[in-house]
Formats: structure tokens, sequence, C-alpha cells
């Protein structure tokens, strides 16, 4: 089993911790940490300033397609940023992780 880190980026609050809970609540995550930033990126030509959300979620790859799609479904933005890699670390913690996203 791989472990990963998921980072998503939301553009609030209410939207990040909408889905932190849903991701935690299907087993698709065990832990969700929200991180509020500024940004600014390229959209649609333009340049753009804005305050967002970055959401770290923690899982296996297992389940990732269907966390991405789960974020895709319930997002805001046209093209949410969902992003990983692999992490390792603290056997103990590691396998919580697994425990709580391997519930299929």
């Amino acid at each position: 089993m791989h472990h990963i880190m998921v980072y998503v980026t939301a553009g609030s609050m209410d939207e990040a911790r909408m889905l932190g809970k849903e991701l935690v609540s299907r087993n698709l995550a065990a832990c969700a940490n929200f991180h509020r930033m500024d940004s600014v990126y390229r959209w649609g030509g333009k340049i753009v300033e804005d305050q967002e959300v970055a959401v770290v979620l923690k899982t296996i790859s297992e389940r990732f397609d269907e966390l991405k799609e789960t974020v895709r479904s319930l997002h805001s933005y046209e093209l949410p940023c969902i992003v990983c890699w692999d992490i390792s670390g603290d056997e103990e913690y590691l396998q919580w992780i697994s425990d709580e996203t391997g519930k299929l």
C-alpha cells in the first residue's frame, strides 16, 4: 500500500471544510488540514490574485482516483488543483491512514 498526500485548493474555508468532511466521511481520506493562503495564477489569459484555502489530505494511492472524482464533482472550480505525492513516515501513523482509508 502506498501512502500519499493530496493537495487541493478551494475558493473559501467553507468549501474546503465541506470537501474535507465529505472525503473523510467517505473514507477517501484519513485526515484533512486547511491552510489559508494568497495565490497568484494565470486563468483565462489573465493574471489573477486571490485568496484560497489549501486542503492537505492523507490517504492511500488506491483511493486517489475516487477521491479525485469526488473533489471534481463537489468543487466550485472549473478545473480544481488536485495533485499528490508519495509520503513515508512513522509506521503507526501510516497504519492509521491505511486503517481509515482501506474501508471499502
